[in-house]
């Protein structure tokens, strides 16, 4: 797409949605809830627009777009992916008179404010591990006579299965878990006191395929539609006294938030990077042919309670990652499991050499001895009424900057 495009639709230059972008996600107003695009601060409106016979001749199923998720369209092949954005962007681009006529004749702009909803129905959620400095600082504070890193994680991406039931849209209020953390004479029972976000970014899936059938790792992006934002909330004092000797549980299960927009992966094909090197070399079925990364400027604000100033406590980039999403997705499958079209895998936390660049609050504040100064006091872990905003961003030279809206929660009680 020439970088030169414009739409027809004024779009403000510092938007997150021109029309090199066009997310996919869910929107209710007072006609329902349906699917559309975003394109600077209106949505276009995809259900009418299919009801209208915009989309003919792309291979676009019946009644795909007037649900409320993406599922149906994310169960199409990548190639009527592909048809519809291509029709989306003919019509919505400066100069096409005719489309322009065409969506007002329709009414096909929605311009009023609307409910966002979730974007997609999670059949499964899959979290990562996969940012080695993450890792390394998780490890350093856990098992400080130890090695940061165990000896399987540079062989294979560490991931666990989490509850997609508890997946809920940016906006959703947070409440604060319950359950047993460690204590001096024994276990204690209670809210968590170390209630931590950790910065991620997920991949939404079409179809794979058979039960038992792996996907390669050359093949892998085929089944990626596109990306989110994603703030795995996590309660450490739970987590700590639960996940040896299996893992994440009740300290992870109670919420994950994500954007309601889903940037397709064509729309970041210029900000495509080589992925981070690896060494030692991973196994063969983990070796692709062109193995990349993608380049997203990550960013946290946290706003206190009772306060309206945000503070900046994180900036970071998403190529810090040590492995891909090929990669994850292949792993995930290596024994035969199944992708279907809406699962979410997330990348774990994303976290950068230097203390503003970790993704949690654990880091940041090295599990409560360091607090992060915000406005008017301190922070460790959340409080009760912080509200917590995750933004990401995309930009490179001679590039229309892209981005993924904001994620964000407040914690209640």
């Amino acid at each position: 797409m020439s970088e030169n495009l414009r739409s027809w639709i004024e779009v403000r230059e510092e938007s997150d949605f021109p029309i090199q972008n066009l997310p996919y996600g869910v929107f209710s107003d007072a006609q329902g809830t349906r699917c559309g695009v975003a394109i600077g601060d209106v949505v276009f409106d995809l259900a009418r627009a299919e009801a209208v016979g915009l989309f003919k001749n792309t291979g676009l199923a019946n009644g795909t777009f007037g649900t409320p998720s993406l599922n149906r369209f994310l169960n199409h092949a990548r190639g009527v992916w592909s048809n519809v954005r291509a029709h989306l962007i003919e019509t919505l681009a400066e100069g096409n008179t005719e489309g322009q006529a065409f969506c007002e004749s329709h009414d096909l702009i929605v311009r009023e404010p609307v409910a966002m909803r979730m974007p997609v129905d999670i059949g499964d959620y899959v979290d990562f591990y996969s940012s080695e400095q993450h890792a390394t600082n998780v490890g350093k504070m856990f098992r400080p006579d130890g090695e940061p890193l165990l000896p399987n994680w540079k062989h294979l991406p560490v991931g666990y299965h989490g509850r997609s039931g508890t997946v809920v849209v940016s906006g959703t209020p947070i409440a604060r878990p319950r359950g047993q953390r460690r204590g001096t004479n024994g276990p204690t029972f209670g809210p968590s006191e170390k209630l931590d976000i950790e910065l991620e970014v997920g991949f939404v899936t079409g179809t794979g395929p058979q039960l038992g059938t792996a996907i390669g790792v050359d093949e892998a992006e085929h089944h990626i539609f596109g990306m989110c934002l994603v703030n795995d909330w996590s309660a450490r004092d739970i987590q700590a006294w639960e996940y040896v000797p299996l893992g994440p549980f009740l300290g992870k299960s109670f919420a994950t938030s994500i954007s309601p927009w889903i940037v397709p992966l064509e729309a970041l094909e210029p900000f495509r990077v080589p992925a981070h090197e690896q060494d030692p070399q991973p196994l063969p079925y983990l070796r692709g042919s062109d193995s990349r990364g993608v380049a997203i400027d990550l960013r946290v604000d946290l706003t206190p309670s009772g306060s309206a100033n945000a503070t900046r406590v994180t900036e970071t980039s998403f190529t810090n990652m040590y492995w891909t999403m090929a990669q994850q997705l292949t792993h995930a499958t290596v024994n035969g499991a199944t992708v279907r079209a809406g699962d979410l895998f997330a990348s774990g936390t994303v976290s950068g050499p230097t203390p503003d660049e970790f993704g949690s609050l654990l880091e940041r504040s090295w599990n409560g001895t360091k607090p992060i100064e915000v406005d008017g006091g301190t922070r460790t872990f959340l409080e009760d009424g912080d509200t917590v905003t995750i933004s990401g961003r995309c930009q490179a030279n001679g590039r229309v900057p892209i981005g993924f809206g904001v994620c964000e929660g407040t914690v209640t009680p």
